[in-house]
């Protein structure tokens, strides 16, 4: 399904979910709410989206609704997509069903349709194993999810380790779900992620993305990924992440690159996640460039030198790791550009014009602007750099981006032919022109004849 074209409308959703159970109920067939609109209705939280549970049959709920208005995204497994209204969204309708082994780890070697209470029993966690009746305000709960929900606990229903043998991925989602509503997660079900932490390699990347993108979005990131390392789940899943622990901070020794990578992400608000994998991994390429044991940092010019070269080896390793999670190329082109400028900011006041304005000008500035805010705030610095570029910005169109005084077809006029030395002169021109050493195309094409007699 393609994403809505329009935002949904609260009302809308729950009325469709509505219609659809009772369109259900009518024809026979018994259904509820499920799964996470109900835990989010028990908390007094607004549904993002509803699930449908019934006792109807794949091709029964596709007769019953029309081809035309439903989507066969998991017929095998019993799941159904009912199209409403633009401003409704879908709903998933999913047949009762118990389920066989799980040979890989995500999906059951067998599936058979089966009751309501049998249905509820192989879900993950107790807080999502709740039906609801919305037309008698009534909670079908045979897992103790209404009372986990009360005590603020994720609990397995069952026992955890087969819970996670069914879809390693649910561990993840255990960290996810504690992080996300400030949850504690029981002491078995904690124990069990210690043991089968490893895992979690077997999931694909893009289920795993999924989930990390959910992680780092939401104001609990920071619980999310202090989580991720007590249950062991942060070795295995973003070791370069993990290597940070320890490792003494360049710009403030008595904290380490973990707990600072922590404080930047805290502060980020509502963040896109270019800029949220680019605070997660700002300081990443610094352990390998770290003298090792108790060796303190360098400090004046070669400490400098190692930040800039820790921007550079980042950048690359922000492509390595997007790379890796298969995320998509403007997301992974964007978190490189951020983490390879991330200090690109600093005394912006006292940079040439030349060196400044490009930043300026990039589609990813405010961005880079609120990750350098996050870093120099989470390190106690002051940030007057921030004021300076955001007064920049706030210049008219011609002044902040004026047009460039010579084009390449100015360049070919003078007999130059593409290639590297002719993108330098562009270059070098438009350096002329930013820092007022040139202001006419007529001085621009004079310079450029005299540069080229001269090596370049």
């Amino acid at each position: 399904m393609k994403p809505p074209s329009q935002p949904l409308d609260p009302v809308a959703q729950r009325q469709f979910a509505l219609e659809v159970l009772r369109r259900l109920r009518r024809a026979g067939y018994e259904a509820y709410w499920a799964g996470g609109c109900v835990r989010d209705l028990l908390l007094g939280l607004v549904p993002a989206d509803y699930d449908v549970a019934t006792s109807a049959t794949p091709s029964q709920v596709r007769k019953l609704f029309g081809r035309r208005r439903t989507v066969p995204v998991g017929a095998a497994f019993g799941v159904i997509l009912v199209v409403g209204p633009p401003e409704a969204g879908t709903v998933e309708v999913t047949t009762f069903r118990t389920e066989g082994p799980y040979s890989d780890g995500r999906h059951p070697d067998q599936v058979r349709f089966a009751t309501a209470r049998e249905d509820v029993l192989r879900r993950d966690f107790t807080i999502n194993g709740m039906l609801y009746d919305p037309e008698t305000d009534r909670v079908l709960d045979w897992v103790g999810g209404q009372e986990d929900l009360r005590r603020r606990i994720i609990r397995a229903i069952g026992d955890p380790r087969e819970r996670f043998a069914e879809d390693h991925l649910r561990m993840f989602r255990a960290v996810r779900f504690a992080a996300r509503f400030d949850f504690q997660i029981e002491p078995e079900t904690f124990q069990a992620i210690r043991e089968m932490a490893s895992r979690i390699t077997g999931v694909s990347r893009e289920r795993l993305a999924a989930e990390l993108e959910q992680l780092l979005l939401h104001p609990s990131r920071r619980r999310g990924l202090e989580l991720l390392d007590e249950t062991g789940l942060l070795d295995v899943l973003l070791p370069e992440v993990a290597a940070l622990k320890g490792i003494p901070h360049p710009e403030q020794p008595q904290r380490d690159l973990w707990e600072h990578t922590l404080q930047v992400l805290q502060r980020l608000a509502e963040p896109e996640l270019p800029l949220a994998l680019a605070a997660l991994l700002h300081e990443c390429a610094l352990p390998e460039l770290h003298p090792g044991g108790d060796t303190a940092w360098p400090q004046g010019p070669a400490l400098e030198e190692l930040l800039r070269q820790g921007a550079e080896q980042g950048a690359r390793l922000a492509d390595h790791f997007a790379r890796r999670w298969r995320l998509s190329n403007p997301v992974r082109k964007q978190t490189r550009w951020l983490v390879e400028h991330q200090r690109s900011l600093r005394q912006a006041e006292q940079l040439p014009w030349s060196r400044l304005q490009p930043l300026l000008v990039a589609p990813w500035i405010e961005n880079l602007i609120k990750l350098h805010q996050a870093d120099m705030e989470a390190l106690g610095l002051e940030t007057q750099s921030l004021e300076y570029c955001r007064r920049k910005l706030q210049l008219p169109p011609e002044e902040l981006d004026p047009p460039p005084l010579v084009t390449g077809e100015d360049l070919k006029s003078l007999g130059l032919k593409p290639g590297p030395r002719f993108g330098r002169l562009l270059d070098w021109v438009r350096q002329q022109q930013l820092d007022g050493k040139l202001h006419t195309q007529e001085e621009a094409l004079a310079a450029l004849q005299e540069r080229l007699h001269e090596p370049f």
